[in-house]
């Protein structure tokens, strides 16, 4: 073997050594790598199962409040309803009564207004047990008209108050 075969070889042995031993570098990093790889992975896969978590008990309570104030609106609706009918009925009756001449809607005169010239006495009949000053009864038509004003304002009132207690109940 002359000098350069030698030489070529003791290359080519220490080209292989350098092969071999870049190889299992590489090899050891590959390990040490998919090791920090798995470690992050697993505490990647912790962490997204713990803001899973708190998303969905967040999600839990959203739908709990909700649900409470729901409830609430609802008994609350229930509860203006009923008012609404009750005085809607209470009116009806009102507006049957005087209808039927079973109640009569009256007004106090001003005794002390000369302008009014109204003849009405002042003290009641044998007939009425009206103890005060003057009064004179409304035409029935003109009665209906006025409890239906009234009727209107009650409606609205009702309506107010409820839409208050919506607003008190969702700004809780």
């Amino acid at each position: 073997m002359t000098p350069l075969q030698k030489l070529a070889s003791l290359d080519a042995l220490v080209l292989l050594a350098m092969a071999v031993s870049f190889g299992a570098a590489w090899q050891v990093q590959d390990w040490r790598l998919g090791k920090v790889l798995a470690e992050q992975s697993g505490q990647f896969q912790t962490d997204l199962g713990a803001i899973g978590n708190a998303a969905a008990a967040q999600v839990r309570a959203d739908q709990d409040k909700r649900l409470a104030i729901e409830q609430q609106l609802a008994t609350s609706d229930q509860k203006h309803t009923k008012e609404l009918f009750d005085a809607q009925r209470h009116q009806a009756l009102l507006r049957d009564r005087l209808a039927t001449a079973d109640v009569r809607l009256s007004v106090l005169l001003d005794a002390t207004d000369s302008a009014s010239g109204c003849n009405v006495p002042a003290t009641p009949g044998a007939v009425g047990v009206v103890h005060a000053t003057r009064r004179v009864q409304l035409d029935p038509a003109h009665a209906q008209r006025i409890i239906d004003v009234t009727d209107a304002g009650d409606q609205g009132l009702i309506a107010l108050r409820a839409c208050q207690a919506y607003v008190r109940d969702i700004a809780r």
